[in-house]
């Protein structure tokens, strides 16, 4: 695209330019307004990067953007969902420009209900929850009315009073709007709109026993922030009558609008907080932030830059139907990123071990390696090695095919930042796989070409045997077989990838002993690697993560 040519808006974004300049609205005010009963995913940062990436552009017309707690049921909601997202919310990169908990309005969601039934247009149900959903019909069977629909204004104001007071027990009776029990859209057959419920509230503590449904809060909460545009995935499409019918109906200060978007499908992926709640539960991961799951917790200690994510949500843009996107675009967007920025390390994650047999014992070499091969700003860095050292076992064949360049008898290798080696024979133990390869180091070739008559075509990454580390490396690979988990009629939980974690020892050069929790590289040749962010600690065994792998050629080429 070139600077003159204008960037193309989403249908969301269109929508708020045409408001903005027909007058509809001076200045845009948006929301994100996630229940805290779980942690936030990466379907969660679509709708973060919309909603805040909204207010940031339109600076200019002073709009804002709201964190909005929609804590309306103390039976699922917890302090430390509500510190994770605010957690995960900067670090995406983003401020909200006001902190907002719905508890804050339970006063005005009461009186909002008070004045519905003074207009006749709610009342109390005693009816259980099981003869309300029957009765509310299908989509080819009208609903029936309740016994208790015609009450009197007065009873039900008097009743709904005594709910608030806790005259009643929990389940007993709930409050009602009074819509249209042949509606077309069930949504509007008399939804309920209160419950009584004793549950200790994280922020009123137990002053309420009776709560609002999130249908009937939702639009109270928009209109009493003057927010704008509401903007909703499409699995709420159905509810926006109800939602426009609770904004016609209340004393409310503004009338926002309901706009629903596709959500964010992936791969590989489940998306339901309460899947997501079963794993963590059942211990089939780790916790809220295991590196396999896709919350945002879990994709930051597994490596994934904030920048990243961010470019995916770009990428794959807000529409109007829903659909699955590959995981792999998301990978792509990582591996581009972390390529950018990433200083390259040396490690080997399945050593075998190589004998200098022409460097003596005690003799020290130096090799140069860049800290990152376009960024030369980023420097180099010494690193040495002496008579043994670790390279990678698959760097090595014993009958190399054709276009394959490492090593292998009879064949030279460069060590990278280092000396050319050949190889002079290898060792093998009963099993028949080689257990020591003898080399021959050909001084003075580090930083030139090859000599004359030495084919050299390749250079391989390595780590000194006296000096270098052990560390534990976790490999992740994805964590369903299938890429629709949710489609499997046993359940999602029967296609978990049982070698979705392995842990092995690799071998590490001297400057990753030390680094800092979160420290992001890559290992040269093999991926991008993190240092865990909880159990890579000062003094112990280093501990990292891989966030994604590199593509390797040869392997594609092999078949692998």
């Amino acid at each position: 695209m070139s600077d003159t040519e204008e960037k193309k808006l989403d249908f969301i974004r269109e929508i708020i330019a045409e408001d903005l300049a027909s007058g509809k609205h001076q200045s845009i005010i948006t929301r994100f307004p996630p229940e805290p009963n779980g942690y936030l995913h990466i379907g969660h940062a679509k709708s973060i990067c919309l909603n805040f990436g909204i207010a940031q552009e339109l600076r200019s017309v002073g709009a804002t953007c709201n964190l909005r707690f929609d804590d309306t049921n103390p039976s699922k909601e917890e302090v430390e969902y509500v510190d994770s997202i605010r957690e995960d919310v900067k670090w995406l990169g983003f401020e909200w420009d006001a902190l907002h908990f719905a508890s804050d309005y339970f006063e005005f969601y009461y009186d909002c209900a008070v004045d519905l039934i003074k207009k006749g247009l709610s009342y109390v149900d005693e009816q259980t929850h099981e003869q309300i959903k029957e009765n509310r019909g299908n989509v080819n069977v009208a609903g029936t009315a309740s016994p208790w629909r015609e009450r009197s204004i007065e009873e039900n104001l008097s009743i709904f009073a005594r709910m608030r007071a806790g005259d009643f027990a929990d389940g007993s009776m709930v409050l009602r709007a009074k819509i249209d029990m042949a509606a077309a859209n069930i949504n509007l057959r008399d939804p309920v709109i209160y419950r009584i419920m004793r549950a200790h509230h994280h922020n009123t503590g137990d002053a309420w026993c009776i709560y609002p449904m999130y249908d009937f809060a939702h639009p109270l909460e928009d209109a009493l922030e003057h927010i704008t545009h509401s903007l909703c995935t499409l699995e709420f499409e159905n509810h926006r009558p109800l939602y426009d019918w609770v904004i016609e109906n209340c004393p409310v200060p503004s009338k926002p609008r309901q706009i629903e978007f596709a959500r964010l499908n992936l791969t590989y992926t489940v998306m339901s907080k309460r899947k997501l709640l079963q794993l963590v539960k059942d211990q089939q991961v780790s916790g809220w932030d295991d590196p396999r799951l896709p919350t945002i917790s879990g994709l930051r200690r597994r490596g994934y830059p904030a920048a990243a994510i961010r470019n995916f949500c770009q990428v794959i843009g807000i529409t109007k139907f829903n659909g699955t996107t590959s995981i792999d675009l998301l990978e792509f967007e990582v591996r581009s990123q972390l390529n950018r920025e990433s200083p390259r390390h040396m490690a080997v994650l399945e050593p075998l071990k190589v004998l200098l047999q022409n460097v003596a014992e005690g003799e020290t070499l130096e090799a140069e390696i860049q800290q990152h091969p376009e960024r030369p700003e980023m420097g180099v860095r010494a690193v040495t090695h002496g008579r043994e050292i670790w390279i990678e076992a698959s760097d090595f064949m014993i009958d190399p095919p054709k276009k394959f360049y490492r090593l292998g008898p009879g064949r030279h290798v460069r060590l990278r930042g280092g000396d050319i080696i050949k190889c002079l024979s290898f060792d093998q133990n009963q099993a028949g796989e080689v257990i020591l390869v003898r080399c021959e180091l050909l001084r003075g070739t580090a930083g030139g070409s090859a000599p004359e008559g030495v084919e050299c075509r390749a250079a391989i990454h390595w780590v000194d045997c006296a000096s270098g580390r052990d560390a534990d490396v976790r490999l992740y690979d994805r964590l369903f077989l299938v890429e629709d988990p949710d489609a499997v009629e046993e359940g999602f939980a029967s296609v978990l990838n049982p070698d979705s974690l392995n842990t092995i020892i690799a071998k590490i050069e001297p400057s990753l002993a030390d680094v800092a929790p979160g420290y992001i590289c890559q290992f040269e040749r093999t991926g991008y690697f993190i240092a865990d962010s909880k159990d890579h600690q000062a003094g112990a065994k280093p501990v990292f993560n891989r966030t994604v792998g590199l593509k390797d050629s040869w392997a594609k080429k092999s078949g692998k």
